[in-house]
């Protein structure tokens, strides 16, 4: 097993793996992106999607079965149950360690839409990886200069993700805006215990351009109970215990399909909804943080790790 390995050597074979993963799918990939943007036909885009959607989820199911092997992890994974992969969801997740992504991917590989994220235009230019992310529809902000560059962004953002009305589409969103330290949390003054303060920003840009084809959103916490892990430690085998919790939510009609950029009131109700639910989840990882002891402890003698589409979860 690679969990008898010392954990440098661990690391270098994990690493290497997601290395030749990424670029072996990126690169299949390319001819399918080439194809959907020279050929603009609905029949081929069709075609296109799905062999471009098809290996993205082989992408993250590769990394998920390395992440199995490299040490047993104990995953406590609650809330999945009734979620469906031919819906529309906007995710909502606290942010700690890069980590995180390949958390997320994880836990809702087969059961949604393969996630996608708001990015920055520029990031369309990277090679290779910038023209994948176009492929699979990932939508891209343009930072507008001043008033009217925001309305701007916010019009053709709009118009960006009009494929999603046919294309069923998970869109996540870090509300905190960057990832979780001390240092941040100090900086802020944040009242909360375990989390930075919520931005309204990314997130009322996906209720105003898409918010019409969401079911509902995914409040989703995740909490380490041996800290955040850095990205090597995921690599190397150190992380060995997850809790996941995911609250479907219901988004309210009133701040959906409008203008957060020109409402300042509708900023304000959707602040006011997001600190809500940033309130339940700062108490929430409190709670699993106080039982992370008698956990872990359960953890150490437990059987080899359960896949994640077949943890029990209940809410």
């Amino acid at each position: 097993m690679r969990s008898r390995l010392p954990a440098t050597l661990r690391g270098v074979l994990t690493g290497l793996t997601l290395a030749l993963n990424t670029l072996l799918v990126f690169g299949l990939m390319v001819p399918l992106a080439l194809a959907k943007l020279l050929l603009r036909f609905d029949a081929v885009r069709r075609v296109c999607d799905r062999g471009l959607n098809g290996l993205a989820s082989g992408w993250v199911a590769i990394n998920s079965a390395w992440i199995g092997a490299v040490r047993p992890v104990a995953w406590d994974v609650r809330g999945v149950d009734g979620l469906r992969p031919d819906g529309w969801y906007l995710v909502s997740s606290n942010h700690q360690s890069w980590v995180d992504i390949l958390v997320l991917q994880r836990v809702f590989h087969g059961r949604i839409p393969f996630l996608k994220f708001f990015l920055k235009r520029e990031l369309i230019w990277v090679p290779v990886i910038g023209l994948a992310w176009w492929a699979l529809d990932f939508p891209f902000l343009r930072r507008g200069g001043g008033r009217g560059g925001g309305l701007d962004d916010l019009a053709t953002t709009r118009k960006a993700c009009e494929k999603f009305r046919h294309i069923p589409t998970s869109v996540i969103n870090f509300v905190e805006g960057t990832r979780y330290s001390a240092q941040k949390h100090a900086r802020q003054a944040s009242p909360y215990r375990h989390l930075l303060r919520p931005k309204v920003g990314g997130l009322g840009v996906a209720l105003a351009t898409i918010g019409k084809q969401f079911e509902a959103l995914l409040d989703v916490t995740i909490v380490y109970p041996h800290g955040a892990p850095r990205f090597w430690d995921l690599l190397s085998g150190r992380l060995d215990a997850v809790t996941v919790r995911v609250c479907r939510r219901e988004i309210p009609a009133e701040l959906v399909g409008r203008d957060p950029i020109r409402d300042k009131a509708l900023r304000q109700r959707i602040g006011a909804w997001i600190e809500a639910q940033w309130t339940e989840k700062d108490q929430l990882i409190d709670e699993l943080l106080r039982a992370a002891p008698a956990a872990a402890t359960a953890a150490g003698n437990a059987a080899p790790e359960v896949p994640a589409a077949e943890v029990p979860a209940t809410d």
